[in-house]
């Protein structure tokens, strides 16, 4: 990065710490990571503005992006499986505060883009795999941490079968009222605790690959 973008950086890490809590680690992976390369619209990347993207997908606000990591309690995870890899910029963040990172996605032309992003911003320690994200990658479970990047109705008993013991899933969970809410799952053996934390808004979970 150049000093121009590392600035931009900085300030918008600085505006995200102004309207959420986030911790030291977590303010230095937004100082790192470049939004622009992950952005469409050059201008408005640094920005707290979720964007459109290719194939219908949007690029979620840095202030959603924020949220849904602290929400993770990331300190002592190892290992993150993300659903929804979309533009990579999610998975970039969580690459710098957890030490291995799997990510899927099911549309291929954004699985290529991400990839080819983290090549370009050398990021060695992120995963891509083109598939249905409801599935899982089981090759590499359990996973300490899951986080979905889009929203759903209900979350695959797959998925709790590849999150760890005492592991953290985080979900975008569609509720009866309509509206989704950043909902927080804790594995503690065949006991699944739920807290719902707040409100938001993301694009749905789609079957299959496209």
């Amino acid at each position: 990065m150049d000093f121009i973008e590392q600035k931009r950086c900085q300030m918008m890490a600085e505006e995200i710490q102004k309207n959420t809590l986030i911790n030291q680690a977590l303010f230095e992976a937004f100082c790192k990571i470049p939004r622009e390369i992950f952005s469409p619209l050059k201008a408005h990347a640094y920005t707290l503005n979720a964007m459109p993207m290719l194939a219908s997908q949007w690029i979620s606000s840095p202030l959603t992006v924020a949220k849904m990591t602290m929400a993770l309690d990331f300190k002592d995870a190892d290992s993150v499986l993300e659903i929804g890899c979309g533009s990579g910029y999610q998975a970039a963040i969580l690459s710098c505060v957890i030490r291995r990172v799997f990510t899927i996605e099911r549309i291929e032309d954004l699985a290529k883009s991400a990839t080819k992003i983290f090549r370009e911003l050398e990021i060695h320690n992120i995963n891509v795999r083109f598939d249905d994200g409801q599935l899982g990658w089981a090759r590499y479970a359990p996973y300490d941490r899951i986080l979905f990047s889009a929203y759903t109705k209900a979350v695959p008993d797959e998925l709790f079968t590849q999150l760890s013991d005492e592991g953290i899933l985080v979900v975008p969970l569609l509720e009866d009222d309509g509206k989704q809410y950043i909902t927080k799952f804790i594995k503690k053996g065949t006991n699944i605790q739920k807290q719902r934390l707040e409100e938001c808004l993301f694009v749905p979970v789609l079957d299959g690959k496209e």
